[in-house]
């Protein structure tokens, strides 16, 4: 496994090209907006830079890194060549499947299709394609460069091969793996979606100030962030697409807190709008 493609380049497709380039893998960058992509590109090589002032990466790493980085437009010219591919655009089906239906033309015979899913199918998705054994999810975790864990799912026709590929690039990204079998939400996401969903709902009855009850669950419960503060890191958006397909898929447990929906109706997404369960200066 040499060459690694990223489809999509907002914040988790750059930072998994990121720890890729850092890992040595030869790293095409994939978006359908030249802008989004010049943006990834600058965040990426600042970052590298960043982490070498502060002495976590030699410059002569940097170096290495950027020249392992390549940025596409075009589709079929970032993965025509690539081991591995790992999609990372938003959470909705149909857009996965259009996404993996063309690189099931465009990739070579032996490529893995992975998706960089927290909660949607690998058997769905893979049964669009004509490679379904070689279709899996690996589940990423934001900041990417400094989370240990990627979750590995398997689908219904995933083969024992596809994974043990998977834990290699796995490894080769310095990233312990679990292997979960494919479930609504697999292991993580229920369980964070759960407990986010459930701080939610006590700040909207007034049990507590947000900030009270990140407080509680970090120094009682050991947490290393507050679920609300968690929350508008991955962006409440995107939470709340992951708590709609598991109150579909699951049932009435994960029904979306109302707060949640009222948030995201007034666009206070989180960190990355200014503005969420916390404010935050925009960048």
């Amino acid at each position: 496994m040499k060459i690694l493609s990223v489809i999509g380049s907002g914040v988790m497709g750059r930072g998994i090209a990121y720890v890729a380039a850092l890992s040595n893998f030869q790293v095409n960058v994939h978006d359908i907006n030249q802008e989004a992509l010049d943006h990834a590109k600058t965040y990426i090589e600042n970052e590298l830079k960043k982490s070498a002032d502060r002495g976590f990466i030699q410059a002569a790493e940097v170096d290495r890194a950027i020249n392992n980085l390549t940025y596409h437009v075009d589709l079929k010219e970032s993965v025509q060549e690539a081991d591995i591919v790992i999609e990372a655009v938003l959470e909705k089906i149909e857009l996965k499947i259009d996404i993996f239906k063309k690189l099931d033309d465009y990739c070579p015979a032996h490529t893995v299709l992975a998706t960089n899913t927290s909660t949607m199918s690998p058997t769905e998705i893979g049964a669009q394609t004509l490679r379904p054994e070689k279709v899996i999810a690996m589940h990423f975790f934001n900041p990417v460069h400094k989370m240990k864990l990627i979750e590995i799912i398997k689908g219904l026709d995933t083969s024992k091969e596809t994974v043990e590929i998977t834990k290699a690039v796995g490894a080769k990204l310095g990233k312990e793996t679990v292997e979960v079998n494919e479930f609504p939400g697999f292991v993580t996401s229920r369980m964070n979606c759960l407990i986010g969903n459930e701080a939610m709902n006590m700040l909207m009855e007034g049990v507590a100030s947000a900030e009270d009850i990140d407080k509680a669950l970090k120094l009682g419960l050991n947490h290393p962030m507050g679920p609300l503060e968690l929350a508008d890191l991955v962006g409440l958006d995107s939470r709340l697409r992951n708590m709609e397909y598991l109150y579909e898929t699951l049932g009435e447990k994960y029904r979306p807190c109302p707060l949640l929906i009222k948030y995201v109706k007034a666009g206070k997404l989180g960190r990355k709008s200014g503005s969420g369960f916390y404010n935050y200066e925009k960048n």
